[in-house]
């Protein structure tokens, strides 16, 4: 920590809020108090005394990103329900028969490969995929809900996962990273390797000059900058978002669908019994 302290919350949660910021932010490291942790070569603050100051902010995002899960969970778990998981199921099999070149036998094993493995999902393999950062677990939520997993063994699992496993490691590496007494670790180390290069001596003011300049830079305050009109930016996580919604908007189609079929089929259906009941009393 910069201050050499690691309480400087006002409160359990004091972090950014809407449009407020936290309210240590803006202060110098006189407003804290003397340093409780030296900033002497080779002290470093435990991470013990800092990862109880932002736990709780952690497992609020962890526990948001969890039930940021359930709506493609029901969405689909409505889909099969409604016999879209019949007709998909038909439609593999069409195809399966349909297709006989070499890419379009192997593209099926695949999908039969990735179908028959994931009906299979259990409490230990949810709960794998979730504690691992990765984009895929959008499609194992859609999975979980297409094969009928109850919603508790998904939902706990979930919640386990992201909530208390993923959390705690990207909390814990992220204090790592940005922590600017491992920083001057680093460059202490970087600049003893460089000394040792024969002829670079001469070069290392400048570089010294160069890294402190850019450490000073990364930990100083971010300043408020004016309302800027964003421009468009393509990136991985709005493709991947693009195609998730695009996922579930074509479950909702296939819900209305099927249950619009299965109204119009029991409307035929009594049309029918009347259409009998009339013909055998004549």
């Amino acid at each position: 920590m910069q201050c050499g302290r690691v309480d400087l919350k006002s409160a359990p949660y004091d972090t950014i809020q809407l449009k407020r910021g936290p309210s240590w932010l803006d202060k110098s490291c006189e407003e804290f108090g003397p340093p409780l942790f030296l900033s002497s070569h080779g002290s470093r603050v435990p991470l013990s005394s800092i990862l109880p100051q932002v736990q709780m902010e952690a497992i609020l995002w962890g526990l948001g990103t969890a039930l940021g899960e359930l709506p493609p969970y029901f969405i689909s778990r409505a889909a099969s329900i409604s016999g879209s998981k019949v007709d998909a199921m038909e439609e593999f099999d069409a195809s399966s028969s349909e297709d006989s070149g070499i890419i379009a036998t192997h593209l099926n094993h695949i999908k039969r490969w990735l179908l028959t493995h994931s009906q299979h999902l259990n409490f230990f393999t949810i709960l794998v995929l979730a504690s691992v950062p990765n984009p895929l677990f959008d499609l194992a939520g859609i999975m979980c809900g297409q094969f009928g997993i109850p919603f508790w063994k998904f939902f706990l699992s979930t919640l386990i996962g992201k909530a208390i496993i993923k959390t705690h490691i990207q909390t814990v590496f992220i204090i790592s990273v940005c922590n600017n007494q491992l920083l001057d670790w680093i460059e202490n180390e970087l600049i003893w390797v460089l000394s040792l290069i024969p002829g670079f001596d001469s070069y290392l003011p400048t570089l010294t000059a160069k890294l402190h300049a850019v450490k000073d830079k990364y930990l100083s305050a971010p300043r408020p900058v004016p309302n800027i009109k964003e421009k468009w930016e393509i990136s991985f996580t709005s493709i991947w978002n693009t195609v998730v919604w695009l996922m579930l908007m074509n479950f909702f189609v296939k819900i209305v669908n099927a249950t619009a079929q299965r109204y119009l089929k029991k409307q035929q259906e009594k049309e029918l019994e009347k259409i009998s009941a009339s013909t055998h009393s004549d």
